[in-house]
């Protein structure tokens, strides 16, 4: 019955949009070791919120999340690749999760949708929680247990089916599921293509990333001034970036896309971007994932990206952005001139 009901439940999920579903228990996660070590060399950066020792507890055991959990669901759910959308010169990059809504936002209506099926199945209330890259849970750690993918040496989740292009959720369930074989085998191989391109070398050995180095985290999480020393690596990335997902042969299967995560507006200018107001930034963006790096840090971003481009004709906006009332603005505007003038002299 519990076969059923798990095969049940799996196509309601898809029904509901999510690509891939699995089960698996709510033991401790086995590479918990693994992000631990990671934190004590401090490759987490500015991310405190993820050493909290209430954090830790719960990502080290996920009864501390439901105590009542016998099961946890873990869903995939495809968003947009990046490959085929052209890039035209002097263009915004943004990563391909975040150019349509945003999924905190989309998918937390889903899992109520799916629990509210499960318990209509089942004849009553059943005690749940669920998050999408929201809670304190090693989620790629209980996607593979649950036999959705690897954790790829880009320490990307990939599926041989479905590539890495996909969010993860997870619903905790009081509600005992057979649990999915975990997913063993590795099909990196010998292939070390995200390593080599990744442009400030920040994938270490552990399937971990130096977070303190990756374009993702200095363009969306670091809300500090980006180190001088790694902006000319940046290149015209102004929110994430796709690199190590780009150059991943397993996304020569990726799927089309969830259409919620789509974006059909023209790419912007990064000399339009660099005038956006707050007013302007605040409309533009409402409901979409950069708002996490707020009118601020995206500024900030695009200057750096201004920069790289070495194009002479930025400079009138750039020398404007000196007069913006963001201190950090400023400061990576006088940076981009500074690369541009030096540029054009060679």
């Amino acid at each position: 019955m519990t076969q059923d009901l798990k095969q049940i439940i799996k196509d309601k999920a898809r029904q509901l949009g999510f690509i891939l579903a699995g089960v698996t228990t709510p033991d401790p996660p086995p590479h918990y070791s693994t992000f631990e070590n990671w934190l004590a060399q401090n490759h987490h950066g500015t991310m405190g919120y993820l050493a909290t020792e209430k954090a830790l507890a719960r990502r080290a055991n996920p009864r501390e999340i439901l105590p009542e959990c016998k099961s946890i669901l873990v869903l995939a759910t495809a968003y947009p690749s990046p490959l085929g959308r052209g890039q035209g010169e002097g263009e915004a990059r943004i990563a391909s999760y975040a150019r349509g809504e945003d999924y905190h936002d989309v998918l937390p209506a889903r899992m109520k949708k799916l629990v509210q099926f499960i318990e209509e199945q089942v004849g009553g209330p059943i005690k749940n929680r669920y998050y999408t890259d929201t809670g304190p849970i090693l989620e790629r750690d209980l996607a593979q247990r649950a036999g959705i993918g690897w954790i790829g040496k880009n320490t990307c989740l990939i599926n041989p089916k479905q590539g890495s292009y996909f969010f993860l959720s997870e619903i905790f369930l009081d509600l005992a599921l057979e649990p999915d074989l975990p997913f063993v085998t590795d099909h990196c191989g010998k292939c070390t293509r995200c390593i080599t391109a990744c442009p400030t070398d920040c994938i270490l050995p552990s399937r971990t990333v130096d977070a303190t180095r990756c374009i993702s985290y200095l363009t969306i999480e670091l809300k500090e001034d980006i180190p001088v020393e790694l902006r000319d690596k940046i290149g015209d990335w102004v929110f994430g970036c796709d690199i190590c997902q780009q150059v991943c042969p397993w996304n020569r299967f990726a799927p089309e896309g969830d259409p919620s995560f789509m974006d059909d507006n023209p790419p912007h200018s990064l000399t339009d971007e660099l005038t956006l107001t707050p007013q302007a930034f605040n409309q533009r963006f409402k409901r979409t994932p950069l708002t996490r790096a707020k009118r601020c840090g995206y500024l900030r971003n695009v200057a750096v990206a201004l920069g790289n481009t070495g194009d002479i004709h930025a400079l009138p906006v750039l020398q404007n952005a000196l007069n913006d009332d963001e201190p950090m603005i400023r400061e990576h505007a006088q940076w981009a001139i500074k690369q541009i003038k030096k540029r054009n002299k060679a």
